[in-house]
This record gives C-alpha cells, structure tokens and sequence, in this order.
C-alpha cells in the first residue's frame, strides 16, 4: 500500500496571510496599487521585478494579476512563507523564487538576473537595524537598472509628532480588538495554525529557529529612507504614499 504525501491548500494559506496581514495594516491593498501605478508610470507594464523579502509573494500576486507579461523573482529567508510562495506560484514560469540571507553580503549573486527593472519591499525591511539597512540600500541601488525604480512600504513613523502618533496607534488598536473579537487572526494565531499543518509544520520550525518571535529592527521615518537612497546612488528618491503610521518612499535609479 502506497502512502499519500500530506497535501494542503496553498491558495487558502495565502488568502489567510493577507487576511490577516490586513489587521494591522487596512490600507494594504492602496499600497499595493500605489506601488504598481508606480512601477508602471516608471518603467512600462511589463517590468522585471524582484520581490525582495517576498514572504508568501504577496506582491507578486497582485504584479502578475496586473501586469500578466512581467516576470517576478521572489527572495526571502523564511522555509514557511517560501513554501507558500512556491505552492502557490507552482507551475508559472514566469516566477523564480531564491531563498537567500539578505544579511549575507552575497545574497544578490543568487538572483537569476544581474539587473531588474523595480525592486519592491513591502512590510519587511522594518526587521533591519539602520545600518545593515543602509548597506542593503546600496546593493539594492547595483541590482537596479539605471532609470530603474526601487520601492519600500514599511512602518515609517514621524518621531517629530509623538501626541498624533499616540492618538493613531490608540485608534487602529481599538479597531484591531473589534475585528479580533469578531474572529480575525493576529500573527501568533496565524503561526500557531501553521504550526499545526501537516505540510508547514517542519517549515514553520525552522522559521522560528532563524527568526524568532518577531523583529528587533529599527523604522526610521520617510526623510531618512529617501536621504539613505540618495546617498547608495539613486537620483530622486521621495515618499509617494503615507498613512499616519506607514509610508511608501521610491528611489528612481
């Protein structure tokens, strides 16, 4: 008798990640159309893009449901979220996924290509203290093409604004506790739940063992990241979306 391999629903654990990536951030599908009306104003509807600490390839979903002739190469660190990507993304030749350390100074000799039209970051780089950002900064700055575009949507708060900050945070966190009462899911219940699939148990594992509970890196508000791009080699670099705690800054190379 033949022993069936554990099988699970990747597109179900996708939609659950982004569900519950939207408990924190509601504005999370602006940002992303924010993200691609950008990349298509700078460099066309069919972009080659790394989808840089991609997670379950968040962006990369919404990129090929917009722009179905780009390509996408998805990096990221974490064994769970990466199995997501690539179960989800099986069979599309137009994905790549690397799994790569972006501490490592040689993470980009792994990518499939020397140079990519839009580079895009979303909720991620926050992970990083400011000076291993800045030197990830410059690398992203050599595997952008020149007239290329980098984008970066992370925590971004104002430190100049401590009243309103505190006024925002007390909101969207009387909000969050409304919808937990209602059922969603925070991040722990939602590795809590990984933890328990047969196929992203081990995975999920492994994550914590690399990662931890959570990150223990910096957010710098919007003026630093778009300074710190202009100093790694990007011509312009500016915020072109913001909530009152989150900010997207672009780099045009």
């Amino acid at each position: 008798m033949t022993e069936t391999a554990p099988a699970t629903d990747w597109r179900a654990w996708q939609d659950s990640w982004d569900r519950q990536q939207e408990w924190y951030l509601p504005d999370r599908e602006e940002r992303f159309r924010v993200m691609l009306d950008m990349v298509e104003a700078t460099v066309g509807p069919e972009p080659r893009v790394l989808d840089l600490a991609c997670g379950t390839g968040s962006i990369t979903d919404r990129l090929l449901k917009r722009f179905p002739n780009a390509v996408s190469t998805g990096v990221d660190l974490d064994p769970a979220l990466l199995a997501i990507a690539e179960g989800t993304f099986a069979g599309d030749d137009r994905v790549t996924f690397v799994t790569a350390d972006l501490k490592d100074p040689d993470w980009a000799a792994q990518l499939p290509y020397d140079a990519y039209d839009a580079v895009l970051t979303a909720t991620a780089l926050h992970w990083l203290h400011s000076e291993p950002l800045t030197t990830l900064y410059g690398q992203i700055a050599g595997v952008v093409r020149e007239g290329g575009v980098f984008l970066n949507a992370d925590h971004m708060p104002d430190p100049a604004t401590p009243r309103l900050n505190a006024a925002d945070r007390a909101q969207r966190h009387a909000r969050m506790d409304a919808a937990k009462a209602q059922g969603a899911l925070d991040w722990k219940d939602w590795w809590d739940l990984a933890a328990k699939d047969p196929v992203l148990a081990e995975p999920t594992a492994k994550r914590f063992e690399i990662y931890g509970e959570h990150a223990d890196g910096d957010t710098p508000p919007p003026e630093w990241h778009a300074r710190t791009l202009r100093d790694a080699g990007f011509g312009e670099a500016r915020t072109v979306w913001a909530s009152p705690s989150d900010a997207m800054v672009l780099g045009l190379k």
